[in-house]
């Protein structure tokens, strides 16, 4: 359905055309949206897929900056807005990973007793991937897609098929 309704959208996101999205903190994270999470769609399986996590991780660290975070309500608004953290590989990613545990913790404490699993489920989440760039410094499961080779222990940690940003769609 993303494909469906957001190709174009996406196309111009990944473009710099609706970089003007990003004068108020709505706009930028609709922003950080499409190209965090519908990138991975529409191009899924490619390169291309993950080649706006740097645009939307910057989009992010300045958001951090200049108020745009802090000035969301919805704290679903602030997870989505700071995936990036975790998906953009990079030298500073352990310390990216950090502060995305940091802001999910912050999140998680001020939910109300109802949706504290939910909220801790995605604090721990974000520690699985820790686990798995310190172990690693990079996300093994995309190293076929980015045409990169995997070490021998990268092979036994993909065989094992244990992706943390899986476990929260299987049954």
């Amino acid at each position: 359905m993303i494909v469906e309704r957001f190709a174009d959208l996406t196309r111009s996101a990944a473009s710099g055309d609706l970089d003007d999205w990003t004068s108020d903190p709505e706009g930028r994270l609709a922003l950080i949206i499409v190209l965090d999470q519908f990138s991975r769609s529409l191009w899924r399986n490619t390169q291309r897929a993950f080649a706006q996590d740097p645009a939307a991780l910057s989009l992010a660290m300045e958001g951090f900056s200049n108020g745009h975070y802090a000035s969301l309500d919805m704290p679903w608004f602030r997870i989505v807005y700071s995936q990036p953290l975790g998906h953009c590989e990079g030298p500073d990613h352990l310390a990216r990973i950090d502060l995305l545990i940091r802001l999910r913790e912050e999140i998680a404490a001020e939910a109300s007793a109802s949706l504290q699993p939910i909220y801790q489920s995605l604090v721990d989440q974000a520690g699985d991937v820790r686990k798995v760039i310190a172990a690693f410094d990079r996300h093994p499961h995309r190293n076929n897609v980015l045409g990169r080779e995997s070490t021998p222990a990268e092979e036994a940690y993909i065989a094992g098929r244990d992706f943390p940003h899986e476990r929260a769609f299987q049954a």
